[in-house]
């Protein structure tokens, strides 16, 4: 019998999984599955578990928010253990998971999880740590990490939103430096972000034909700094337009991107906090580093 690594957060999104918990463990034992159920207890537990058990699994499946599945992600990687995953959304926002279409029922995933396909995708490696869809810095990155759980679980997606609003105060540009792989950008941003997916915070999103999340690209969005209120015009119209052709926006591609930034700036790996480097970081893309069933 094939065994399964289940993880779940107990915590994320509205706690609907929960109610449904029995029918998707049902699914996978009839796909002929042994499931080990691991409920996580808090930050880093995912991680901790998979990268000490995915050598005795032949599947690892996580029901959670982007930073469950980075947790799971993160566990597979450092355990040199390259077996299939599968994901569950049940977060406020769940990008990665609106990038791929999966089914927001949580039974429904499980179903695709079982008669599904494997792909193969691409995940960053930010420094020595791993990332599924997103490393940004700069305006409403914060709200990720710091609106609270209780907030998160009460308003959905509205949490993430209502706490960039109250950012707007405190919004300052970060002057940054990226080496990409054949050309240098610097100035002084507002937001940037390195990215391998279609939705970033579930407020910007990128235009599906210039993301391929298995090219072994990221796809790399700077936003300036405005000189005035037509240029603030013309970057949201940009932006809505998903054209990014304005003065104020930079999108480019690239493998590898070197950054330089001020200790101070603080990061966000899809959705967790990262805290500011002192040195360069290195930022690489791993070219079909996951396989997701789905």
């Amino acid at each position: 019998m094939k065994k399964m690594l289940f993880v779940i957060n107990p915590y994320a999104g509205m706690r609907k999984a929960n109610r449904v918990l029995t029918e998707i463990l049902t699914v996978f034992n009839r796909a002929g599955y042994r499931v080990e159920v691991h409920i996580t207890e808090g930050p880093g537990d995912c991680e901790r578990f998979v990268e000490s058990y995915a050598g005795e699994a032949d599947l690892a499946v996580c029901c959670g928010g982007d930073g469950t599945f980075n947790e799971t992600v993160s566990g597979v990687m450092r355990s040199g253990r390259q077996i299939p995953l599968g994901y569950l959304p049940a977060g406020s926002t769940n990008d990665f998971a609106a990038s791929i279409h999966l089914p927001l029922d949580p039974v429904k995933a499980a179903e695709r999880i079982v008669s599904g396909a494997p792909r193969k995708l691409d995940i960053g490696r930010f420094g020595d740590r791993f990332f599924s869809y997103v490393a940004s810095f700069g305006a409403f990155t914060k709200a990720s990490y710091a609106t609270p759980q209780t907030v998160k679980n009460a308003l959905g997606h509205a949490a993430y939103v209502l706490e960039g609003i109250s950012e707007i105060s405190q919004i300052r540009p970060e002057h940054v430096r990226l080496e990409l792989d054949d050309e240098i950008v610097e100035d002084d941003f507002l937001f940037g972000a390195i990215s391998n997916s279609t939705s970033v915070g579930g407020i910007l999103t990128l235009n599906e034909n210039q993301v391929d999340m298995g090219d072994g690209k990221f796809e790399i969005l700077l936003v300036r700094s405005p000189k005035d209120i037509l240029e603030v015009g013309e970057c949201i119209r940009a932006l809505q337009a998903q054209t990014y052709n304005c003065a104020m926006i930079t999108f480019r591609s690239a493998e590898r991107v070197r950054v330089t930034a001020s200790e101070t700036m603080d990061w966000t790996l899809d959705g967790e906090r990262e805290p500011g480097h002192r040195e360069p970081v290195q930022v690489e893309n791993l070219h079909h580093g996951i396989t997701l069933m789905q």
